[in-house]
């Protein structure tokens, strides 16, 4: 190719959801009171946890981590979602796309690896509980969750410095809700087969090897659950884990089926609907399902109201 007749691409304008531009103002209302609750919702139990002694334990530090960890999830891509619902011009530049991109995969790397923490911190509370306090400590804990986020936000560097590289030369519109890899590989002016194997390479070890952890501790959790003599333990011992494997199943089956592949053409509704599900539906579903389906932490924002006078 001759290099020297190409223009570079210095923004992208991202296309959203082309076909429902006649109701562009209700999705914006809708998607806003979903942002909204997300972030109320997450940043409650976030400080209820942390403000709450009796919720001081190894489970309850993930779950309000997760918490933590959601409002950065749903920062790097809805408030931008949301501009372009109401704009003419639906552009972001280079650099901030290649920014929305690490962000939006960084911290959902991290969310593997803390959902995976999680389900570790159940494998021991259920399958070695009387070393449970021992082992489950409040100094590792705190490794552990700083862990899930330096290797999560070391995850894509990789990923991002092979695509800053790419000759874009147009065109520029990304058919996606936000920038991500796929669609922005699919703009580039020249062979991406590098970058697609690379991508394919790194998703499928990063989520495929959490999933698989998470998976064995839960085979291992149902062998000792069912051992359990009565009924009323098995009940005990499920629940503490129903709230963290429903959040797993919906987060882990969108992400399988979106990074899990290798090809260079993409179905474009397909995609779109599953990029709703895992970067506006389960950070939205989270406080319900851990508040909702939570004695303890339900409990916990009624005393926390009553200290603020709230509730009398």
């Amino acid at each position: 190719m001759d290099t020297g007749n190409w223009s570079q691409v210095t923004e992208f304008i991202i296309l959203g959801f082309p076909h429902l531009q006649g109701v562009q103002t209700y999705l914006f209302i809708l998607l806003f009171l979903i942002y909204l609750t997300t972030v109320w919702g997450n940043l409650l139990i976030f400080l209820v946890i942390r403000l709450d002694s009796q919720l001081h334990t190894p489970m309850y530090h993930f779950v309000s981590t997760l918490s933590f960890l959601e409002l950065g999830y749903t920062a790097a891509t809805i408030p931008k979602m949301l501009a372009n619902l109401l704009s003419e011009k639906k552009t972001i530049s280079f650099s901030g796309c290649l920014l929305q991109i690490y962000f939006f995969h960084s911290l959902g790397a991290t969310e593997c690896y803390l959902l995976t923490a999680m389900a570790y911190d159940r494998y021991l509370a259920i399958c070695r509980p009387l070393h449970y306090p021992t082992l489950m400590t409040p100094a590792l804990c705190a490794k552990i969750a700083v862990s899930c986020w330096l290797a999560g936000l070391a995850g894509p560097v990789a990923e991002i410095s092979l695509v800053s590289r790419l000759p874009f030369c147009g065109p520029n519109r990304i058919q996606h809700i936000f920038c991500d890899f796929p669609p922005v590989l699919s703009l580039a002016c020249t062979d991406t087969s590098i970058n697609i194997l690379v991508d394919f390479v790194i998703n499928s070890c990063k989520i495929l090897a959490t999933f698989l952890l998470i998976l064995s501790s839960y085979v291992l959790i149902i062998g000792a659950v069912l051992r359990t003599p009565s009924a009323a333990g098995r009940r005990k011992a499920f629940s503490t884990c129903a709230s963290h494997l429903t959040v797993v199943v919906t987060f882990y089956a969108s992400i399988l089926f979106m990074y899990v592949r290798l090809k260079k053409t993409y179905s474009l509704d397909h995609d779109r609907a599953l990029a709703v599900v895992y970067s506006v539906l389960v950070p939205f579903l989270n406080p319900f399902i851990y508040s909702l389906r939570n004695k303890d932490i339900k409990e916990a924002v009624r005393r926390q109201l009553k200290k603020t006078g709230v509730l009398g």
